[in-house]
């Protein structure tokens, strides 16, 4: 059972674009219905890690928002903090799914139990990884993962029922 998913950002959570206005500001897109799946996830009592080569205040925002506590950002060897995050959580990597859209996500994405990509992740990338999703990162793919290991958890139910009673 999948206990642990670690999330890239780029390409993942966002959809890859960085946008700069005239004074040098960063901005990103981060889909709502990510953030749900994210916090509904935690609510479940599973964990979530992010793993990121870039730094941004951004992103510690949207980790903040989440409920996220494992951020790691400016990482260049991802799969050496994911075996960290790992034996800080004491996970076997088959407790543990991650996505990655890019070269610098491969060395984490063949180590891990389960492994994805958003739809247009990289052609080495969909090589490697166990499931090439149907959404583009930051339309949704992260969701998808999630909702995709809540179902093989056999833990559907449990997922609606945080936000649907009766």
């Amino acid at each position: 059972m999948i206990k642990l998913i670690v999330l890239d950002v780029d390409g993942c959570l966002s959809n890859g674009k960085l946008i700069y206005d005239a004074n040098g500001v960063e901005s990103k897109n981060f889909s709502v219905k990510d953030g749900l799946g994210i916090t509904t996830w935690i609510k479940m009592g599973h964990s979530v890690a992010i793993i990121t080569g870039r730094n941004s205040s951004i992103v510690k925002k949207r980790a903040e928002e989440l409920g996220i506590t494992h951020l790691y950002q400016g990482v260049r060897d991802k799969d050496r903090v994911l075996k960290e995050i790992i034996n800080s959580l004491s996970l076997k990597l088959y407790e543990v799914a991650a996505i990655g859209d890019d070269l610098n996500d491969y060395g984490m994405l063949s180590v891990v139990g389960r492994s994805f990509t958003p739809r247009n992740g990289v052609k080495e990338v969909q090589a490697l990884v166990n499931t090439i999703l149907t959404k583009e990162g930051g339309d949704g793919a992260v969701r998808e993962m999630i909702e995709t290991i809540v179902d093989e958890n056999n833990q559907r139910e449990e997922f609606l029922s945080i936000w649907i009673k009766g």
